[in-house]
């Protein structure tokens, strides 16, 4: 074995042990990525979902209310946001009200989250067939079990597709807590990176988010496959 083998062997090792040490480094801030996706997901769906059916029972007043949060967090950045509820409001409050950052940023992600899905659920509501309703009162139930027997349970089988952009979206948007200097995946990419000058962390941190995104893919394709209601 001569000289250049052995250096070609060496650095091959070295690169390999130091993608595989930056791995495991990285997998650790993928713990605050997974808790923020799992929170928001858990408490945005069924918070949008009793304001999607709130929209067609409440008084006109109500509505307005509703249209008016969509409108403010559909219409302005989440990162904007996110800086808002941690900095923001203890500007306001003078300090009264003042979150530590992951609940902030679970916060706003959940009330960020719950406005666009609850404009993808009212979407659905809307699209089921207004002869149900009339078929529903007409055995005398009433709005309650109407909406949670018969309408919404076709209503998320409709928007399984919109819901499963969202859920992508979801893993990629957590990325943005770093701006809370929330040790999440990307903050410990970029600590790897300010470190030794190289872009491998981010590459790893790249691959890391493909693989959380197949998963959720997969996911709903199944869920798709077996629920969805074809138009």
């Amino acid at each position: 074995m001569n000289s250049n083998t052995i250096n070609i062997f060496i650095i091959k090792f070295y690169y390999m042990e130091y993608i595989i040490s930056t791995t495991i480094y990285l997998l650790k801030g993928t713990y605050v990525t997974i808790n923020l996706y799992l929170v928001t997901a858990i408490f945005s769906m069924p918070l949008s979902i009793i304001f999607a059916a709130l929209q067609f029972s409440a008084p006109k007043f109500v509505r307005y209310i509703f249209d008016i949060y969509a409108w403010l967090f559909r219409g302005t950045p989440l990162i904007l946001q996110l800086i808002f509820f941690y900095y923001g409001i203890p500007l306001i409050t003078n300090n009264k009200i003042a979150f530590p950052a992951f609940t902030s940023a679970a916060i706003t992600f959940v009330l960020n989250y719950a406005a666009y899905l609850m404009e993808i659920f009212r979407a659905g509501i809307e699209s089921i067939d207004k002869g149900q309703y009339e078929a529903a009162y007409v055995l005398n139930l009433n709005y309650r079990q109407i909406m949670t027997r018969i309408i919404l349970p076709q209503a998320i089988r409709k928007v399984l597709p919109p819901l499963s952009n969202e859920a992508i979206n979801l893993i990629k948007d957590t990325s943005l807590v770093i701006v809370l200097g929330i040790g999440d995946l990307m903050l410990y990419a970029r600590q790897v990176l300010t470190r030794d000058f190289k872009l491998i962390p981010f590459v790893i941190a790249g691959i890391i988010y493909l693989l959380f995104t197949f998963v959720i893919v997969v996911l709903f394709r199944n869920l798709e496959k077996k629920y969805v209601i074809r138009s």
